[in-house]
């Protein structure tokens, strides 16, 4: 066939008709028959024997760290839009799943979120934005599972040790707080609670967690661990029959769509607890669309969290856009629905928690994948990509490489999916510009006199979605504004009475938390201030910097002069500093470039090229004391 015809095909009355998908001269969209004229492999669809596992759903995480940072400052209508193409459901991506990180204070990612509780007596269940963020997704999404981790701690946890497990009563605590807190402030019910990001689990605190969350009448929260790899918690869980029973899903990050046998062994539940990680391209899309259908299949996975929700902090962070979407844009409103958002809906418009893969899923003869679910009650939905190898590489892990060419496939089905008239038709092709569909929905097809059987055509870096219902859809809202620069003049005197966050729009704290302070005491021009609160350095999960430091604005800035004024609390020891050109945040804060002009509380100042201070451009001494407000200027012209 020289050329694919834009053409969906129908079948009643035995006969395979054909019918325009598309108005003449789109690009061309593959072709579907209703009956076995074209050799290929042949796949059944059965649920005769019995039904494969439980699906949780698919979700994303805000968090590890300050991912969702910039989100928050959009003005409306862009905000509520971004939103709805992440929550609502039959709109976008309508996500299962949210999976927030629990602030500890500490640089975790791409920035630092505030703690509820940075003192052993201070709680505050309005700090950061991901009480904010469920509730939003609640407020679309009714049914969405929410999740809490950890990645840092409060500094106060470790005693003086940067470790969580000192104490394993306070930590328990600690993160029973959060859970309980969610509820009465926020009225949020937790479901599932996890260990540690990526990090050490402690067996004997694991129980002491379930005892404490039962002691407050949290029966329903189920436990997470160890969010890090399948082992040792697996085996841990075979050999310690109470650990078996405290938790509830085994969850591991980026196993390649791999399981190991001890895990497949405690029976309990497996999650790709974090996955994707990618550029949010096409390519990310591909990645996603793989493994969104092969970890069911290569490792019975029966949920999937994307890291990350959506790119919403500075590009120059580590990491940057790898989202679901990008919003990074606060200043303009602009944002972008990437691939990504659409290669999930395949799946999560046509699928909800508790139904139940089928057993019958399984590799292509050619390439791809195929899953297929039902929800018991007649629905049926199947799921098939073809993305091939240089397409849907993930940024970890390394994937071997596979073929995918192009070949016919034909499904039958069987059981009490034999007498299913019609399935609706939806469909993705990623690559070129001039050949690319994004959830393209076909005409229907009909199954009628066929037998149950149907065949796809496919290529290269295809997603199709077949299924009974009929509620999907494809939203849309007016074009965002054009994209912009951080605004070239930009000033803010953080004078708000009650502010509705606690961190300051567009600054992005990366190591240190910064909220906006009212001073009583001053009646002046300083009443209102954004303050450092930490003086305790956090139980870290990053190299966070031995300076706080918050970043705004572009880092590629040539000519530009920083005015601040500043307020130094700790006599002798205490300091201040302002900066331009940072190049470096989040993980790789400690390493960052730039000018830093410095003053200190013994009188004393400094320039340095770097955030350690270890390249100094100038010194000397300044009448500077403690407990005074000093306006620092900074002026770097490039030559």
């Amino acid at each position: 066939m020289a050329e694919r015809l834009p053409q969906a095909s129908r079948q009643r009355g035995g006969k395979a008709m054909t019918a325009a998908a598309g108005s003449a001269g789109r690009a061309a969209v593959p072709l579907l028959l209703c009956a076995l004229l074209v050799p290929g492999g042949a796949y059944v669809l059965d649920d005769s024997d019995g039904l494969g596992r439980e699906f949780d759903g698919i979700g994303a995480v805000s968090g590890g760290g300050a991912t969702s940072r910039l989100l928050v400052n959009y003005p409306e209508p862009y905000r509520s839009q971004i939103l709805d193409y992440l929550f609502k459901p039959n709109f976008g991506a309508s996500l299962h799943i949210l999976k927030v990180e629990i602030g500890g204070d500490g640089q975790t990612t791409d920035g630092t979120e505030p703690s509820h509780m940075h003192y052993a007596l201070d709680e505050n269940y309005f700090r950061g934005y991901e009480w904010w963020l469920m509730k939003e997704a609640k407020k679309r999404n009714p049914n969405i599972i929410l999740m809490g981790l950890p990645w840092s701690f409060p500094g106060w946890l470790g005693k003086g040790f940067n470790w969580p497990y000192v104490n394993l009563q306070l930590t328990a605590y600690y993160v029973m707080t959060w859970i309980v807190g969610a509820k009465h402030y926020h009225d949020l019910d937790i479901d599932y609670i996890g260990i540690w990001n990526e990090r050490s689990f402690d067996i004997n605190y694991i129980k002491v967690l379930r005892r404490m969350l039962n002691y407050q009448g949290l029966h329903r929260v189920k436990i997470i661990a160890s969010d890090n790899l399948w082992e040792p918690i697996s085996a841990s869980m075979l050999l310690d029959t109470e650990l078996l029973n405290v938790i509830d899903v085994i969850g591991a990050h980026y196993p390649g769509t791999r399981t190991v046998r001890d895990a497949r062994l405690t029976k309990k539940k497996l999650w790709s607890s974090e996955d994707f990680s990618t550029l949010n391209n096409d390519v990310g899309a591909g990645c996603l669309g793989r493994i969104l259908n092969q970890n069911y299949i290569n490792g019975y996975m029966t949920a999937t969290i994307a890291w990350n929700l959506v790119a919403s902090y500075y590009e120059q962070l580590p990491y940057g856009r790898c989202g679901l979407m990008t919003a990074q844009e606060p200043w303009s409103g602009h944002y972008a629905v990437e691939p990504p958002i659409w290669v999930t809906a395949h799946t999560t418009q046509f699928t909800q928690p508790g139904w139940y893969y089928l057993k019958t899923v399984g590799h292509l003869e050619k390439g791809g994948s195929y899953v297929a679910l039902t929800d018991g009650l007649g629905n049926l939905t199947i799921i098939v990509e073809t993305m091939s190898h240089k397409h849907s590489r993930c940024i970890r892990p390394f994937l071997p490489y596979f073929n995918v060419s192009h070949q016919f496939a034909t499904f039958l089905l069987k059981g009490s999916f034999s007498e299913i008239p019609e399935l609706q038709v939806w469909y993705t092709r990623l690559g070129k510009p001039s050949k690319r569909f994004l959830f393209k929905q076909l005409d229907s097809l009909w199954l009628l006199d066929s037998g149950g059987a149907f065949t796809l055509e496919l290529q290269e870096d295809e997603l199709f979605t077949l299924t009974t219902l009929t509620t999907g859809g494809k939203g849309s809202c007016p074009p965002p504004p054009e994209s912009q620069p951080f605004p070239q003049v930009y000033e803010d005197d953080f004078d708000v009475d009650y502010p509705f966050f606690s961190e300051a729009p567009n600054f992005a704290d990366q190591t240190g938390v910064f909220e906006y302070f009212t001073n009583i005491e001053d009646p002046g021009e300083h009443r209102f201030t954004l303050r450092q609160v930490l003086n305790q350095r956090p139980i870290t999960w990053a190299a966070d910097a031995y300076n706080t430091i918050s970043v705004i604005g572009d880092y590629k800035w040539s000519n530009l002069t920083v005015r601040c004024d500043v307020y130094i609390e700790t006599p002798e020891k205490g300091g201040v500093f302002i900066a331009g050109r940072v190049n470096k945040g989040g993980i790789l804060i400690r390493s960052a470039r730039g000018v830093f002009f410095w003053i200190f509380a013994n009188g004393t100042y400094k320039v340095t090229g770097d955030l350690a201070g270890w390249i100094i451009y100038a010194l000397g001494h300044v009448d500077v004391t403690a407990n005074r407000w000093y306006t620092l200027t900074l002026i770097i012209k490039m030559r």
